[in-house]
């Protein structure tokens, strides 16, 4: 199963695949080069399939949880001052997408999209400490009765050139839902409440919709 905003880019990608076999078999008289580019145009194809890959997910549901949002590795946790919506002090936990990771993002709690804003940006490296504030990045707040408000922000990488968000404000989601997409490798960052017992720790590989990041 792929994400509806893979659609277009493997289309393109399987016609590119298509005209460029043809011509390594019409134009290219070797037999070992021929198959050394079609081989390489094939793994081409492959990576674009599974870079927009859409797994079901089992999200099991719970007020009292916040579930990652994306899938990778955990890179940050830490209490840090976020100053865009609560300018106050949150824990922070990052979780980092390499480009073979499943690059949906879902929703971590459900309830209603308080705030919502995209923000262009530059593509540093994800990791950069700077990426949180200068990259291209979105930022959505939700609010429920277990947590209060999490906010989690969508972070553009050097790869990423478009970042997808669902996101409405006084939208009512689903927690594990589908809320976005980020292409080409990434970062996605948590800002929770100080008394938010963490479940993660440093490096450790988490799943979209399923793993628990904290719990209230």
């Amino acid at each position: 199963m792929f994400h509806k905003e893979g659609f277009k880019i493997i289309l393109i990608a399987f016609a590119i695949t298509s005209i460029s076999f043809l011509l390594i078999d019409k134009y290219i008289g070797l037999f070992w080069l021929q198959k050394l580019l079609q081989i390489s145009i094939l793994i081409f194809f492959i990576l674009i399939l599974q870079f927009f890959r859409n797994p079901k997910r089992n999200t099991i549901a719970n007020p009292n949880h916040v579930l990652s949002p994306v899938d990778g590795k955990v890179v940050v946790i830490e209490e840090v001052f976020e100053k865009e919506f609560f300018k106050d002090k949150r824990i922070q936990i990052s979780v980092f997408m390499s480009p073979l990771n499943v690059h949906v993002t879902r929703y971590p709690i459900a309830g209603n999209v308080a705030f919502s804003k995209y923000h262009p940006g530059k593509f540093l490296v994800a990791w950069h400490p700077k990426s949180s504030e200068e990259n291209e990045r979105t930022t959505v707040v939700i609010k429920n009765n277990s947590f209060g408000a999490v906010l989690y922000r969508q972070i553009a990488g050097a790869l990423a050139k478009r970042i997808v968000n669902y996101a409405k404000q006084d939208q009512e989601v689903t927690q594990g839902s589908d809320s976005g997409f980020i292409k080409f490798g990434s970062r996605v960052d948590l800002f929770l409440p100080l008394d938010t017992n963490i479940k993660v720790v440093l490096n450790q590989k988490v799943r979209g919709g399923e793993s628990v990041i904290a719990e209230i």
